[in-house]
């Protein structure tokens, strides 16, 4: 759900902010203001809902996004005051840079009203994951990679491997042709 990865990039920008502040705490007078009670109050306060109007996740989303837009600048000021992102671990500046498209992606389908973005990521911890609408009954969603493979005397032969969804009947006429000059037959 597109909240609550909202508040996953929130949280992680605060943490990074934590991190920066600590670099460059004595050029400062105080620590930016990130309303961490605030905005986890208002995420509760729609997370809980059973039932969401649009207009009221509209609002939610629109909120989360602000609070991202306003952590993200604050970073941007503690670079320019001497942090450096070299006190971030390897797995914390993975997470600003995916943070910053996810925040890019969300604000463009918030301001557009759009639902669908290219290459929309749905995960913090694995951007590369994709969504893939299968139309199965219980589960109509699945993620993960999507392989395209075919099988000879016991031996399976990995064809195209994707995490991207994409049209296996595609595949098949050069899957043919390359077993045609493969086996003869």
């Amino acid at each position: 759900m597109r909240k609550s990865l909202l508040n996953q990039a929130r949280q992680g920008t605060e943490k990074i902010l934590d991190c920066l502040y600590q670099e460059v705490k004595e050029k400062l007078n105080k620590k930016p203001i990130t309303s961490r009670k605030i905005a986890r109050k208002n995420y509760l306060k729609v997370a809980k809902k059973r039932r969401l109007s649009q207009k009221k996740r509209r609002k939610a989303i629109g909120q989360q996004l602000g609070y991202i837009q306003r952590n993200l600048g604050y970073i941007d000021q503690l670079i320019e005051l001497g942090a450096s992102l070299t006190c971030l671990s390897k797995r914390q500046y993975k997470l600003l840079l995916v943070i910053e498209e996810v925040s890019r992606q969300q604000r463009e389908m918030w301001s557009e009203k759009k639902t669908r973005v290219d290459q929309r990521i749905v995960s913090l911890s694995q951007p590369h994951v994709r969504p893939i609408v299968r139309g199965k009954a219980g589960k109509p969603t699945e993620f993960g990679a999507k392989l395209s493979v075919s099988c000879v005397d016991n031996y399976v032969f990995l064809h195209r491997l994707s995490w991207e969804n994409f049209n296996e009947s595609q595949d098949l006429k050069a899957q043919v042709e390359n077993f045609k000059e493969t086996y003869g037959c």
